[in-house]
């Protein structure tokens, strides 16, 4: 899917269907075009020009093509019956295993959060950007990159304020900047991640969304699908994305992360930060 859609300029109203389409792929494949276009939000001409924007004649062509898909994931998922004897606390942690497994299917090649753990070790400083629902996982990401990197710098306020973080992260001598951005996605976030490449800082981006404005403003996207089961949404695949990416940093320097972190240990020791044993 991410092949089919990728590699083309959409626009916003096709950025959504094609969304729509990963997300809800064995339903999307089978469905009218009136019933898209519905579920969408868009018109059907938005759909046909859609379709033909990725080279097809037409929204029955995409569909055609698409359906092998949609039928080789459903032929993946076998069919137990205990759907409907499972509680929805059971169900959204069924949801989080299976983001952990798309996670884990996807992680096969480490490369990619090799290669940005690697881009955000050697970027002194470092700047962490989380704002509004992902403020949660931006500490998180702040709180331990400082034990292994020496100036990381944590944005949780957009506008003027996060402008003048990245412009001085910039001026420090800073090349990149995490960004994280879980549902729903502030506008805030996508202006701040416009003003970090306008300073000439590069942005590594870790979000549930695979195509959209934020993803076009990032030099490298680390996806997770997010547990929208319940009523706020929960992060245990962001969350090891996250967690990945401070191990690949912390392995891309290891003398310097081993001499901060006993550094922390010392100074825990002395002041009793900790609960003993």
């Amino acid at each position: 899917m991410l092949a089919l859609f990728g590699g083309h300029r959409l626009s916003p109203a096709q950025r959504r269907i094609a969304q729509y389409m990963i997300d809800h792929l064995t339903e999307a494949a089978f469905l009218s075009i009136t019933d898209l276009a519905e579920r969408v939000g868009v018109s059907q001409p938005s759909v046909t020009r859609f379709a033909t924007s990725l080279g097809y004649s037409g929204f029955p062509a995409l569909r055609e093509a698409l359906q092998p898909i949609a039928l080789g994931a459903i032929a993946g998922v076998p069919d137990t019956g205990d759907e409907v004897r499972r509680n929805e606390l059971q169900a959204a942690i069924d949801a989080e295993i299976e983001n952990l497994e798309a996670l884990r299917r996807a992680v096969a090649d480490p490369g990619q959060i090799l290669d940005v753990g690697r881009e955000l070790a050697g970027s002194v400083p470092l700047t962490v950007l989380g704002l509004r629902i992902s403020v949660s996982l931006a500490e998180y990401f702040a709180y331990a990159a400082r034990r292994i990197h020496p100036d990381v710098r944590l944005v949780t306020r957009g506008g003027s304020v996060a402008y003048d973080a990245l412009l001085q992260s910039k001026e420090a001598g800073g090349t990149w900047v995490l960004a994280l951005a879980m549902p729903r996605h502030a506008k805030e976030t996508l202006a701040a991640m416009r003003a970090a490449r306008r300073t000439g800082l590069r942005i590594a981006l870790i979000t549930d969304l695979t195509l959209g404005p934020l993803v076009d403003e990032a030099e490298v996207t680390l996806t997770a699908g997010t547990g929208s089961r319940l009523v706020f949404d929960s992060y245990a695949a962001p969350g090891v994305v996250a967690a990945s990416v401070l191990q690949a940093m912390a392995d891309a320097h290891p003398e310097r992360t081993q001499l901060r972190l006993e550094g922390y240990e010392q100074a825990a020791e002395q002041h009793s930060f900790f609960l003993d044993d």
